[in-house]
């Protein structure tokens, strides 16, 4: 139906309607995405017990904290800090909208400011607790009027940051903030440079984005009415990455279709002919590669881990559309356009390309030519990159990923410098009864937290005046641990802590059969993340690897193909993220890397790694049904050569966008993706995988017919 005269005015027509009509009456997504938090576990995890367990016992009104961070080189003067007491005092007093309490400092005697300033007397920490249920746009909101009532009241050389989890939250919101448009600017500005420089002609580079701009509207919205509506949340960093996914894989599918609809240009004089006959060729790839896509990302939505959750409906929602497009807006806006759209260089009836050897050709012959030295010497290659993974250290702190200046990361790393790693956030000990806690349970308690001071990695832990609950059924102690709160060596004390609990409750005179003892705080909820993690990662990869190669063993009619096509990919997914640690590890001198990156570029690696296989294969498959194997090998290399690199090459373009952005997560996994789509496009699709099937034959095609 796209490829006939009426039907493709009827499906422009139906798409521009439908893009009308949603931008009238449906929401951007836009005003509904929000940041998901690195604590959003599932219920039932050891940290989210003990918050339900601290919660029931020592309920509170507050919610996120905000730890506002004064500091200078020498110690504070007296008048800087009148000052800082004038803020605690505003801060109690003015009842700001969002702020639940505020430590009165102004009310307290400068000797009893001892737990809130470092001990040289440079820095001096006010916590301040926002209201509970403010959405991470709520809390950007309160953050920012807090801040501007600091800045009014301090002045001088006293520098004042924001952080704790509050000000993280509120900086991650402001990382975002007009991210989109530059990176949708940048994106389309690549995409028409590199389309006019490839093919040298105005519409071929306009009349693509024109079509992405189309099915992101429609996307945009389709994300809004769903969020609206309470069907999913719509993440901040998925809706970046979504739009530089849809413009990318929009395009490729152009290209896929307007690089053989040229050659069908000159075989007939029709321009709807041509079109149907060239999506009788492309038609299948495009399907089978937006399916795969479109399942690799939707397998996110097993994950436990509430952000990799969130990821899942964006990239859904907008691949189907991307896929749709691909099988009708694509073919009916050429088919309309017919020749004119290869101005100035019009495809004509009859027409024999120029017979020049060019790059691809001889790419084609090489392989036919030294296929066990191309498979062997690539694979060692590669495989040589791919073992620097095992060196890859993983960080579960955000702030890591955000510029050296945010204030965030700024007021944290000066606290960092100042006052002991484990107070920045202490964890708490919550012990839980099902008897009443009578007067007896105050020596177990003394003697709980004299277990608990003799722990490796534990600095001090505290029995407060109003440790028992109101309801006497619970106590709660707080504990500093040595080591910075996000450091793997304090993630181990907890897990020490967890794994003892029993014996410390017998030792310390509790029934352990009536008494449990749970960890809350940053540490055990990253700890908790981590575990979360690991187990998303295995099962995302595993699931992503068989969901995929069972739709290519239906793309290939083979058993074989599949194994290799899956093999390579496999291999490039692990020699970008090896190169990549080397680059920004030894290179660039990070420490280590979000534990993100290796689920994210997986999914997406794998996904776009298989467009090229699928479009390699099925014109083997076309042109072995007329040529021998290697003949067939040469001319398909050679045919589908410029196809793509340029789609490979658009596609690093725009995820190397990702690289201007200032989150770090961000800079990886542009960095990681482009990496691979290269190694993908210039050395496993163009010679490994070609090498491969010379040397296997007719066992490419097992156990269907063997082919020539």
């Amino acid at each position: 139906m796209a490829s006939g005269k009426r039907g493709a005015k009827i499906v422009v027509g139906l798409w521009l309607a439908f893009a009308l009509v949603l931008s009238f009456l449906a929401p951007s997504s836009k005003l509904f995405a929000v940041n998901s938090n690195s604590s959003d576990l599932p219920a039932g995890l050891p940290s989210e017990v003990a918050s339900v367990v601290r919660e029931k016992h020592f309920p509170t009104e507050d919610g996120l904290t905000a730890l506002l961070v004064f500091h200078e080189e020498t110690p504070l003067t007296e008048e800087q800090q009148t000052r800082v007491a004038e803020v605690s005092r505003l801060l109690s007093e003015e009842n700001l909208q969002g702020v639940a309490t505020s430590t009165p400092l102004y009310q307290m005697p400068a000797a009893a400011w001892g737990p809130f300033f470092s001990e040289d007397r440079t820095t001096l920490m006010l916590p301040v607790s926002l209201k509970k249920d403010l959405d991470s746009h709520g809390v950007r909101e309160v953050v920012q009027q807090i801040n501007e009532l600091v800045q009014t009241k301090v002045l001088g050389t006293l520098h004042v940051s924001i952080t704790g989890p509050a000000g993280i939250s509120s900086d991650a919101i402001g990382v975002f903030q007009n991210a989109d448009f530059v990176l949708m600017l940048t994106s389309v500005v690549l995409i028409l440079i590199l389309l006019i420089l490839l093919y040298r002609s105005p519409l071929l580079a306009v009349v693509p984005l024109v079509m992405a701009g189309i099915l992101y509207e429609i996307a945009d919205r389709l994300l809004g009415l769903g969020a609206k509506n309470g069907m999913f949340v719509v993440e901040s960093q998925a809706l970046s990455i979504m739009m530089i996914l849809l413009f990318a894989v929009l395009t490729d599918y152009a290209l896929f279709v307007f690089s053989r609809y040229r050659d069908e240009l000159r075989k007939t004089s029709s321009q709807y002919e041509a079109m149907q006959e060239a999506m009788k060729h492309v038609g299948e790839p495009i399907f089978f590669s937006g399916s795969i896509i479109l399942v690799s990302v939707l397998t996110l939505s097993v994950a436990l881990f509430k952000p990799y959750q969130h990821f899942a409906p964006v990239f859904g929602v907008a691949l189907v559309v991307v896929l749709l497009g691909g099988l009708t807006l694509i073919p009916a806006g050429f088919a309309l356009l017919g020749r004119k759209a290869f101005w100035p260089f019009l495809p004509r009836v009859g027409e024999v390309p120029s017979a020049k050897l060019g790059l691809w050709d001889r790419m084609g012959r090489l392989v036919t030519k030294k296929p066990r030295l191309l498979a062997g010497g690539l694979t060692l290659l590669l495989l040589g990159a791919s073992l620097f993974i095992g060196n890859i250290q993983f960080s579960y702190n955000l702030l890591k990923s955000f510029p050296g200046d945010t204030p965030s990361r700024v007021g944290f790393e000066t606290l960092q410098q100042h006052f002991p790693p484990g107070a920045l956030a202490p964890s708490t000990v919550l012990v839980e009864s099902r008897q009443t806690l009578d007067a007896g349970s105050q020596t177990s308690l003394e003697n709980l937290r004299s277990k608990l001071s003799e722990v490796s990695g534990v600095k001090s832990v505290t029995l407060g005046k109003n440790a028992l609950s109101s309801d006497l059924h619970a106590a709660q102690l707080q504990l500093v641990l040595s080591h910075d709160p996000y450091d793997p060596a304090a993630m181990q004390t907890v897990v020490t802590i967890r794994e003892e609990a029993q014996r410390f409750l017998q030792d310390s005179g509790f029934d352990s059969q009536q008494v449990s003892l749970h960890v809350a705080g940053q540490t055990a909820t990253q700890l908790d993340t981590r575990t979360v993690n690991d187990r998303d990662t295995k099962l995302v990869l595993v699931l992503v690897t068989l969901l995929t190669t069972v739709l290519l063993i239906f793309q290939s009619r083979s058993l074989i193909a599949p194994i290799y096509m899956m093999g390579t990919i496999l291999l490039t997914y692990a020699t970008s993220l090896g190169i990549t640690w080397v680059v920004f590890h030894n290179l660039l001198g990070y420490e280590s890397i979000s534990y993100r990156i290796p689920l994210y570029s997986f999914v997406f690696l794998v996904a776009l790694g298989v467009d090229y296989n699928i479009l390699l294969l099925s014109r083997i498959r076309e042109e072995v049904q007329h040529a021998d194997l290697p003949t067939a090998i040469r001319r398909a290399v050679s045919v589908t050569g410029k196809t793509i690199s340029s789609a490979g090459l658009i596609l690093v373009a725009t995820f190397s966008v990702l690289m201007t952005q200032p989150l770090l997560e961000l800079v990886l996994f542009g960095f990681v993706v482009g990496l691979g789509v290269l190694i993908d496009t210039f050395l496993v699709r163009s010679l490994l995988m070609p090498s491969i099937m010379l040397l296997l034959g007719r066992w490419n095609w097992w156990p269907g017919r063997k082919q020539n």
